[in-house]
């Protein structure tokens, strides 16, 4: 009797049963997740056409990324969505105490997640790794490729690459000259701002979700402190759910596509 007490006094007017109101509620999160879909899809285009077009660039600018840091983060998310998973589940066995503490290490991943990035970006913000007009690398005597002699080694490309040293020699016809990447290491392309243009555009946006995931997920949290969620009504726990997870699932591909692949 408590049970269905419960979840018909959150049972909305327009909706002919509880059944009905979950469904309704779940199709328009999918609905949701699928403009936020959407929405990073045009920037994974955008990372893919600068990558294909510019490919020296995010070659030679991956370096200044975090592998570890970056690999922590990845651990964090994935660790936040099973506990996130487990809140789910105990919301929906009406285990009150479980819940609250599921919800609790869910956000506080949150934060270790958000002060790892603060990290990366106070290092990149003191080094003028930045985006646009506001990349100054500290180290200017980096910066300038046409001062670097041209290296010794030299590999064979297809024309469609860029390459930022004129070739020392005619090259055979129909291709271009590329330092070895032996060589690379010494050679700043031009342009370089459009990598952490993108990256900081995709991250920071990434984030953004990341804080808006953690503002719903203190929310709920309040609301189960109340009592508000039972076995019969946990319609709210399972919807931030879906949207924690989605938040999670495209880091999982940002971390390779912009730390690991060169």
């Amino acid at each position: 009797m408590h049970a269905a007490h419960s979840s018909e006094a959150h049972l909305a007017h327009h909706f002919p049963g509880v059944k009905a109101q979950f469904e309704a509620g779940k199709l328009g999160m999918w609905i949701f997740l699928a403009t936020e879909i959407l929405l990073f899809g045009g920037l994974f285009c955008a990372y893919a056409v600068y990558r294909a077009n510019h490919p020296e660039i995010f070659i030679y600018a991956h370096r200044y990324l975090d592998n570890l840091l970056g690999g922590i983060n990845t651990a964090v998310l994935i660790f936040s969505s099973f506990t996130m998973a487990l809140a789910v589940r105990a919301a929906q066995l009406g285990r009150q105490k479980a819940l609250q503490r599921l919800l609790s290490a869910t956000i506080a991943c949150g934060f270790v997640f958000l002060g790892i990035k603060y990290v990366e970006y106070e290092h990149k913000w003191k080094e003028g790794l930045l985006w646009g007009k506001r990349f100054k690398p500290v180290h200017e005597e980096k910066a300038a490729p046409r001062e670097v002699p041209p290296p010794k080694a030299l590999t064979w490309v297809n024309p469609e690459e860029r390459s930022t040293l004129a070739p020392p020699a005619d090259p055979p016809a129909g291709l271009a000259v590329r330092p070895a990447e032996a060589h690379g290491e010494h050679i700043v392309p031009q342009n370089v701002q459009l990598f952490f243009s993108v990256y900081f555009v995709m991250t920071g946006l990434h984030g953004i979700h990341v804080v808006a995931g953690m503002i719903v997920l203190s929310w709920i949290l309040l609301r189960a402190r109340l009592g508000e969620f039972s076995a019969a009504y946990f319609t709210p726990v399972d919807l931030a759910g879906l949207y924690w997870h989605l938040v999670d699932l495209i880091w999982i591909y940002l971390f390779p596509l912009l730390y690991l692949i060169h």
